[in-house]
């Protein structure tokens, strides 16, 4: 081989040492790189100082005959130390039942309502059809003397003007501090559910507000 080759294959020798070398230089400086990069904030959360009431909602369904025995339980208990009784039939419709005082007597009274859902989960009963015995009455009369003579619960509200009565279920109050909201009643399918909303200091359980942590 001539001395010109040689010196030849000595500058391609050299060329390819210092080409890999810089490959590898710059693999080993962006690797370096990616390392050391500032990385994004990630916001975790964690607990503040602040306690939050938070609760668990779930859905109950039944059926006619078990919140009719319900409703007419708590009626008889409501009307255990007075004169005037009066019961509830869930049928294809509300049939309240029941005697009103008239004229130094007693009268039965049949009152048919057609029950209708508020969006905050309280209901409306509409007045469908009512008959007091056989007189001939007004139905804003009839519903002056039931509103003054049945005993209610005091989020139950009569309005003769308006011939409707007014079930406030979610100002009920219940000893377990669990709040009650109707979800849906359709008698004639015999769908009924409730929205039952459990707070979780009912339970003793005491829930951390979630917050995220501020950015650096």
């Amino acid at each position: 081989m001539s001395r010109l080759n040689k010196h030849r294959d000595k500058i391609n020798w050299k060329n390819g040492f210092f080409f890999i070398l810089a490959i590898n230089i710059a693999i080993f400086l962006l690797v370096v790189s990616f390392i050391f990069w500032p990385a994004e904030e990630v916001e975790l959360p964690h607990r503040s100082v602040d306690i939050e009431k938070e609760s668990s909602e779930f859905i109950v369904r039944t059926s006619k005959e078990n919140l009719n025995n319900l409703i007419n339980a708590y009626i008889e208990h409501l009307t255990v130390n007075t004169e005037h009784k009066y019961r509830i039939e869930l049928e294809e419709d509300v049939h309240l039942i029941g005697e009103l005082p008239v004229f130094s007597t007693t009268v039965p009274l049949s009152m048919h309502f057609e029950p209708f859902v508020v969006e905050n989960g309280d209901i409306i009963l509409k007045q469908r059809s009512i008959s007091l015995g056989l007189l001939q009455l007004p139905n804003k009369r009839i519903m002056e003397y039931l509103e003054r003579y049945l005993p209610m619960p005091e989020w139950v509200t009569v309005n003769p003007d308006d011939e409707e009565i007014y079930i406030a279920i979610t100002d009920m109050d219940i000893r377990s501090n669990f709040e009650l909201a109707v979800e849906t009643i359709d008698l004639e399918a015999n769908n009924l559910a409730f929205r039952i909303r459990v707070p979780y200091e009912t339970l003793g359980i005491e829930t951390w507000n979630m917050i995220p942590t501020p950015k650096r």
